[in-house]
């Protein structure tokens, strides 16, 4: 895999990167696939990128995460409990649900829980971004509702991926 690819920015909403990778098709023969950014995926058009509801408490964790996706081209939104994100995610329903699982008063087991309960949220896909890694977790987190787990520290080079990858597995793409 060619990591050294072409980063930068561009017209294209947010941070571009470009690079190729190489399969040995048959001996001695070899194929190249070259990709872009997410930036394919999350602009969906100038108007509407994609909207993604961040449920966590903690001020500085939601500013690292909002910078890093709206670097990406997509729209956040930001709750600190889950009043405010059941409040938020009816009046306009997001494309994707990142779930800090430990919030105060209402967690995030029950919040998503709630989530799946409720019509009209019940198909957005929701992510577990949480510190809670031990043994385990994950599989609760499953169990719970949520379609994915990400674990803290986040890898904010990754992390753009990740949640690409979720938006492409709930829109079947």
């Amino acid at each position: 895999m060619n990591l050294a690819g072409r980063r930068g920015t561009g017209p294209e909403r947010g941070r571009s990167f470009r690079s190729s990778r190489q399969y040995r098709v048959q001996e001695g023969e070899w194929s190249v696939y070259n990709y872009t950014s997410i930036n394919d995926f999350t602009a969906q058009s100038e108007e509407k990128p994609l909207r993604i509801l961040y449920i966590e408490d903690y001020p500085d964790n939601r500013l690292l995460i909002r910078r890093v996706l709206m670097a990406e081209g997509y729209e956040v939104l930001e709750a600190g409990d889950a009043q405010q994100a059941l409040k938020l995610a009816l009046s306009d329903p997001p494309d994707l649900i990142l779930m800090d699982i430990n919030l105060p008063e209402v967690d995030g087991y029950t919040l998503t829980a709630r989530i799946r309960a409720t019509p009209r949220l019940a198909h957005i896909p929701v992510v577990a971004l949480t510190a809670n890694v031990m043994k385990g977790d994950r599989e609760r987190v499953l169990e719970a509702g949520c379609d994915g787990y990400i674990q803290k520290p986040v890898d904010i080079d990754q992390l753009p991926w990740q949640i690409s990858k979720y938006l492409r597995k709930s829109r079947g793409t």
